[in-house]
């Protein structure tokens, strides 16, 4: 059985005025009354869209499948301006209630899109359409399964280390099976390289402004703990973080919980290596270092790491934090003169009066190297700050901050509590480290190291 087929599509362009979407979507409806010769006959579009449904139903005696793809980027295009992205906003509702009025007319609808706004937002009125965005037997539906590599990919993973291919691009979950990027996947076969090739499709501009202004405590995306309606909760006047970057595939699920029966608690992190390394590069000069010193910085820092060297490592921090930007140069979050730099709100916010701040900084730092880092690991003795796994070595640091002198408590509660012992294992080395940072300073004033025996 065959049926006529309308697919309309929003991904072409960035339209920041509502004539241009208007004029989009007229030319689309346009080209499928040529294609039907049908005569366009009422100028309003939510009339013209209805009469093209009821025409093509009628001249093929089938119910019409209606495709849309990338419902919601004329509004995603727009969110930095709220009052233009409600009026795309309502101009697209007005175009989707046509949906609900043509049901007797409609085979099938599918709808698909970055992020999730609410039915009452988007959709009003429209309750027969079913959401299938983490159904588990769709998990799967939009990238590669393991299978999928291991069978149709089979020839291109000669010579390739599955386990880094997997760290670096699988880990999409919808509370189903885990799946690779197929952009990033694609690319990786072509180019045999480790980059951030889905990462780079977008500078995320919008969402590195929207966590900074809302001085979001970055180590949290490593596992965020929320609820379904919190992650449906995305509209124009109001955005969580954690939908915002669970939507646009910054976030993934990693653990669904339901305590009692009907509520769920859904557990965020990042989905792999690329995404965990590349938006946390693009992250740290809105929290305050310069770009270019804390590139400087990463490398020796890497470098450090690469050979052992405490000395060298303990020089590459200090140039890191001495890279935060002072007020008069530090980038600015809008173009308003009496905005905050992302120097100076840390400065004046409580955050940045103890360890949280720097060791979120320093997090980021070495996710931005793509390194396995853990912050507040967890051991039966309490939460270490931050522990790093490097080759055949793990690092565990303390964060302390004092006024100005030094007070040797950092690296001593890692000694004291003994948070070795859950890292130890045939062959792996040990380090500890203990930082102190000094309030006045606004950097290390004490770098004490333990190597474990």
């Amino acid at each position: 059985m065959k049926y006529p087929v309308l697919r309309i599509s929003f991904g072409s362009g960035v339209h920041q005025q509502l004539a241009s979407l208007e004029a989009l979507i007229h030319e689309q409806l346009l080209g499928y009354e040529e294609s039907y010769q049908l005569t366009p006959s009422l100028p309003d579009i939510p009339s013209r869209f209805k009469r093209l449904i009821q025409g093509l139903c009628q001249q093929t005696g089938q119910r019409v499948v209606v495709l849309i793809d990338e419902y919601d980027k004329p509004i995603l295009d727009n969110l930095t301006e709220p009052e233009r992205a409600r009026t795309m906003r309502d101009a697209l509702r007005n175009f989707y209630s046509v949906l609900k009025d043509s049901d007797a007319h409609l085979k099938f609808v599918l709808i698909t899109g970055v992020s999730k706004f609410s039915k009452v937002s988007l959709f009003s009125g429209l309750n027969n359409l079913e959401d299938i965005t983490i159904r588990a037997d769709y998990s799967s539906l939009c990238g590669y399964t393991s299978d999928d590599l291991e069978t149709v990919f089979a020839p291109e993973l000669e010579g390739v280390d599955r386990a880094q291919i997997q760290a670096w691009y699988n880990g999409y979950n919808w509370r189903g099976e885990s799946v690779y990027n197929p952009f990033d996947l694609l690319l990786f076969f072509r180019e045999h390289e480790f980059k951030s090739y889905w990462f780079e499709t977008g500078t995320p501009t919008f969402l590195v402004n929207f966590l900074a202004q809302r001085r979001y405590f970055t180590p949290d995306l490593m596992q965020l703990h929320t609820s379904e309606k919190l992650l449906s909760s995305f509209d124009v006047d109001y955005i969580a973080p954690e939908a915002l970057l669970w939507q646009a595939g910054y976030l993934t699920f990693h653990q669904v919980q339901e305590p009692r029966l009907g509520h769920r608690i859904y557990t965020l992190g990042y989905p792999n290596r690329e995404v965990e390394a590349a938006l946390n590069e693009v992250l740290l000069p809105a929290y305050g270092p310069e770009p270019q010193p804390a590139f400087l910085a990463r490398s020796q820092l890497d470098a450090a790491l690469a050979s052992h060297d405490l000395s060298a490592l303990q020089q590459s921090l200090h140039a890191f934090f001495a890279s935060i930007a002072p007020l008069s140069s530090a980038v600015r979050l809008d173009d308003s003169p009496t905005a905050e730099a992302p120097h100076d709100w840390y400065r004046n916010n409580p955050l940045a009066q103890y360890e949280g701040y720097y060791a979120s900084l320093f997090y980021s730092q070495l996710a931005a190297l793509g390194l396995d880092t853990r912050v507040e690991d967890a051991t039966n003795k309490g939460r270490i700050d931050l522990a790093l796994r490097y080759q055949n070595h793990v690092y565990l640091f303390e964060f302390k901050v004092v006024e100005q002198v030094p007070e040797g408590k950092a690296l001593q509660q890692l000694i004291d509590k003994g948070y070795a012992e859950k890292y130890r294992e045939p062959g792996v080395g040990i380090t500890l480290i203990g930082i102190e940072f000094s309030r006045e300073q606004r950097n290390i004033v004490a770098f004490e190291t333990h190597i474990v025996g």
